[in-house]
Formats: C-alpha cells, structure tokens, sequence
C-alpha cells in the first residue's frame, strides 16, 4: 500500500472524528445552556407563586372583612326590627288590657240596662192586659176577631200598593220593551234550539245489519266521504243498532242522501264509483219530482206564467215541512182559501190566489241565508215580474203592518186559517177539542171568572171577569197567572193571546 492510498484513508477518519468531537462540544454547551434556562425559569415560577399566594391571601383577607361587616350590619338591622315589633307588642298587650277592661265594664252595663228592661217590660204587659181587656169591653169584640180585621184591613192595603207598583215597573219596562224581547228571544232559542234543529236537520236510514256500516264506511273511510262529499251532508254512524244518521239543514241534501243510501244499502254494491252514479241518478229524478209537484200544483190552481225560475222554488217546498206541515201543500190550500175569499169580496182572484201561493217562496231558497223567507220571496218575486200587490203580501205576511189593499189582508188571514184548523200541523181533532177545552177550564178554575170563550182556533182566550170581583189591577194579575199556567201545562203550536174582559155597568132609575 502506498502512502498516498493511507492519506487517502485516514482523512475521512480523522473527518469523521472531528466531526463527532465537535457535535458533542455543542451538545454538552446546549445542554449547559438549557440547565441555566430551566433553573431561571423555575426560580421565576417561584416567585411568581409566592406573589399569586400574596395577592390571593390579601384578597381573602379583603373578603373576610367586607363579610364581617356586612354580618354586623345585618345583625344591627335584625336587632333594630325586633326591638320594633316588641314595642308594637308591648302596645298591643297594653291596648287589648285597656279594650277588656272597657268591655267588662260594658257587660257590667249591660247587665243592668237588661235587669231594667226586664222589669219594664213587666210593667208594660200588665198595662197593655189592661188595656185590651178595656178595648174589648169597648169594641164588644175579643182579641182574634181584631186581630183579624187588622190583618185584613192590612192585606187590602198591600195588594193596593202591589198593584200600584206594579203598574209603575210596566211602565218603566215598556220603555226598553225591544231590549228586552230580544234577550228573551235568545234565551228561549238556545233553550229550544238543539231540539227544533235536530227536528228540521236528521234523517235517519235503517240497515238490514250492523256489518251493512262497515261497507258504507269503505277502506280508509272512503265510501262515506265520497258519500258526504257528492251529496253535501253530515252522516253520523253511532252505536244506534242497525240505523245511520243524515244530518242537513237542506231538506233536499237530506232527501238526496237518504234515497241514494237507501238504493245502495238495497243493492250492496258500495264503492265510490257506484256512489257517484247513484246520486247523480238520484238528484235528477228528484229534480224531475219537485218541477212535477210544482207543476201540478199550479196546474191545480190555474195559474200561468210561472217562470222556471220560480217553478224551481215551488218545487223545493215539496221537502219543506212547518210543525209537520208540508208547505207546498199549505201554500196551495193558503192560494185557495185567498181566492174564494177575495171572490167573495169582490176583489181580484187572481192577485190574491197568487199571492197566497208565493207568500212562503222564500223557504224553498237556498242562495239568500242572511235574508228571512219574507224578504227572501220578495227579491225572488222581484226577479219574477210579480205585481207590487203580491210583493208586499209576500214581505208581510207575519207583520202587523195595517194595509190600504184588502188583497194583502186576505192572503194573511187565509195563511192564519191554513195553519192554524184542525189538523193542519200534525193534531187530530180529538186534541185540538181537548186542547180548547183544557184553555177554558184553566180559565175557568179562578174565582171571578165568569165566562171563558177559546176563540181563532185556540190562539186566543177571551176570559170574562165579575167587575164586582174582580178590579182592574186584578184583572192584569189574573192575565199573568193564566198565561203562566197555560205554559208550563199545555203544549201548544204558536202563541196564545189571554184577553180579560172587565165590564162596568151604572144603572139608575128616573121617577
């Protein structure tokens, strides 16, 4: 080996070498240097901690002073209110001693006024024995017999004053007489109202079973809201056995819905497409039925002229019944009753039989709800063509209006005699004799009462009274007493009008 091949050999081991000697001189420097850094460090965080400890020891004491205080302001101000309220203590006891020893000598009083008054009234019994044994040798009559012309003499003079004022709180009443109707009139509607609503709104249909509920009732209720939807009602399947409802204020829907359940109960085949056939097919043919009826009725009558329009109107009153009455059929009998009486008085026949047709047109209306059936028929009247004459018997049929046209007077009375004779709404004659018989013997059963005559098919009572019995305050609390009996023991379509009837006759003799 050459020398030049060791140089070449040891230079990089001598390099190497170097190198590593040079690394560790560093390493050891950095090691010393990091020592001296992390003991400044720890000597700082020393420090540091003992001035955290000073500062957080000075807060503390801080602190425990502020609550030292505070505890000794709130001990001086307990101190304070219980000092208070023992002196209030103090003059409560004091006033209660004072108030006892005040009541005790009340008692004491007291005590003494009685033993007084005992002995008072002692000597006044004795006086007034005397006295009404005087008064009774007097008088010539004993104590009860007194007595009692006192307490009469007394009655008279209350009844008097009662009826006095009574007359006065009529008065008083009539000045806010509209007011008070119309409470009435609400107070008996929201009495009677569920009744009469279900009356005029239910229908019911019987099934050959209970499972027949099921099938109208559908998968998911699809046949039963296909039904309500097609038809516009309300049908309510309950615990009733054998029987759903149909609920509608529109006796057409109702009709509508009852014949097509019906048809569809019969055949058994209920789906929404069937469904939809049959009231359709159900709704044409009792359109068909309601112009037929109409037809006929004015076919009947004789009369002509009659738009579709009103045609229509006609022949929804075929479904429209009044305490049972049917008011188609009641505005026929009305034209003809209207007609023979305004033959009869030489009027015009024709204007009153058709206004007795149309006076109840309204009610076969279904596009005016905010408008009653009067007001109502008038409009549709309007529409119509009708005569002025017709307009007004149909706007005030119900009123009280006084009329310059007979005409208009005589479709109101043959309205009053449709629906009031015997057996008009749902009463045999049997009842309405009874009925007639009952009012004059309620009448009847007060003394006084001379005659009772059950007059306008038992809407009014005329009631004749002894005028030596009867005075006329009397006459108005015996009105009242009737009137209240008749209501809470009859019952009755309509109003009963009681009319006491007081005669006063003065004879004298010239000789």
């Amino acid at each position: 080996m050459s020398i030049d091949t060791v140089y070449l050999f040891l230079f990089p081991v001598i390099g190497f070498i170097l190198g590593w000697i040079a690394r560790f001189i560093v390493a050891r420097n950095s090691a010393n240097s990091v020592e001296r850094i992390a003991h400044n460090m720890l000597q700082e965080a020393e420090r540091d901690t003992a001035q955290l400890k000073k500062d957080r020891l000075l807060e503390i004491e801080q602190l425990v002073l502020k609550e030292q205080k505070r505890a000794e302001k709130l001990a001086e101000n307990r101190n304070r209110d219980l000092q208070k309220r023992e002196n209030r203590l103090e003059k409560k006891e004091d006033n209660l001693d004072r108030k006892f020893e005040e009541i005790q000598a009340s008692e004491d009083q007291l005590n003494q006024t009685k033993e007084r008054l005992v002995a008072e009234e002692e000597k006044i019994e004795g006086i007034k024995t005397k006295l009404v044994s005087k008064l009774e040798i007097v008088a010539g009559m004993n104590r009860e017999e007194a007595k009692r012309q006192i307490i009469e003499a007394m009655e008279k003079e209350a009844h008097q004053a009662a009826y006095e004022r009574l007359k006065v709180i009529e008065e008083e009443a009539s000045e806010n007489a509209e007011l008070r109707a119309r409470d009435i009139l609400i107070t008996t509607m929201q009495r009677i109202g569920t009744e009469v609503a279900a009356e005029q709104s239910i229908t019911t249909v019987s099934l050959p079973g209970e499972e027949m509920k099921g099938r109208i009732i559908g998968k998911e209720g699809r046949n039963i809201r296909a039904l309500e939807t097609l038809t516009g009602v309300d049908i309510i399947i309950d615990d009733t056995p054998e029987a759903v409802v149909i609920s509608c204020f529109d006796p057409v829907r109702r009709a509508v819905a009852k014949t097509a359940l019906e048809r569809l109960v019969l055949d058994g085949r209920i789906h929404p497409v069937r469904i939809e056939e049959t009231v359709n097919k159900v709704s044409k043919e009792l359109n068909q039925l309601m112009r037929k009826e109409a037809e006929k009725v004015l076919y009947e009558l004789n009369i002509h002229n009659m738009k579709p329009e009103g045609v229509r109107a006609l022949g929804r009153l075929y479904f429209r019944t009044s305490y049972g009455q049917n008011i188609l059929h009641h505005s026929c009998e009305v034209a003809k009753i209207s007609g023979m009486i305004g033959a009869e008085l030489g009027l015009d026949p024709e204007i009153c039989k058709r206004g007795g047709l149309l006076h109840d047109i309204g009610k076969g209306l279904v596009d005016n709800p905010d408008l009653d059936h009067a007001h109502a028929g008038e409009d549709l009247a309007k529409r119509l063509g009708e005569h002025e004459l017709i307009l007004e018997a149909i706007s005030d049929h119900h009123g009280d209006a006084d009329h310059s046209h007979p005409e208009l007077v005589v479709v109101k009375l043959a309205d009053a005699l449709s629906a009031a004779r015997p057996g008009a709404r749902r009463e045999s004659v049997e009842n309405y004799i009874k009925r007639l018989e009952n009012l004059e013997s309620i009448a009847l059963s007060y003394d006084g009462v001379d005659k009772v005559y059950a007059v306008q098919a038992g809407r009014e009572l005329r009631v004749m009274v002894n005028h030596e019995s009867i005075s006329d305050m009397e006459s108005k609390e015996l009105a009242k007493t009737i009137v209240n009996r008749i209501e809470s023991e009859m019952q009755y379509p309509g109003h009963i009008r009681v009319t006491i009837i007081r005669e006063t006759r003065a004879i004298e003799y010239a000789k």
